[in-house]
């Protein structure tokens, strides 16, 4: 795998995260797996302010997560998030969260492009091809 498809962002859980039992609330293991997704994308000029540049959005239409250990207030840890590649006109990233070398939790989200307005686009935007052509994807 390109190695550049792989990236790995370092975070620390926040108080405001926790339950009262200070464990990381689950639905914010989702935001975790946006702020890797995020990181990869501006590393890559293929973000969300770079889609809408080019006149498109990519909502999430899909997302999964599978919990294996709880995250405590304080504990740092690390997204890694690949880029899954594929011929649709969609963005795949699967996500792995560790702390130090313990696995976490595991996930993936799929994004489709649409249009300024809001029609779903069938066909890689131009932007995204040049940028898969670069990576040598395509």
């Amino acid at each position: 795998m390109n190695k550049e498809l792989n990236i790995q962002t370092q975070l620390k859980v926040r108080f405001s995260e926790c339950d009262s039992l200070q464990i990381v609330w689950h639905g914010n293991y989702l935001k975790y797996f946006e702020e890797g997704r995020e990181d990869f994308a501006r590393r890559h000029h293929i973000s969300y302010l770079d889609a809408k540049a080019n006149g498109f959005a990519t909502p999430i239409v899909k997302s999964s997560c599978e919990h294996k250990l709880p995250l405590k207030y304080g504990d740092e840890f690390m997204v890694e998030t690949t880029f899954v590649p594929t011929a649709s006109a969609k963005i795949i990233y699967q996500y792995r969260i560790f702390k130090d070398s313990q696995l976490i939790c595991t996930g993936e989200t799929v994004q489709v492009f649409v249009d300024e307005n809001g029609a779903l686009v069938w066909n890689n935007p131009s932007f995204f091809l040049d940028w898969k052509k670069k990576m040598g994807l395509i």
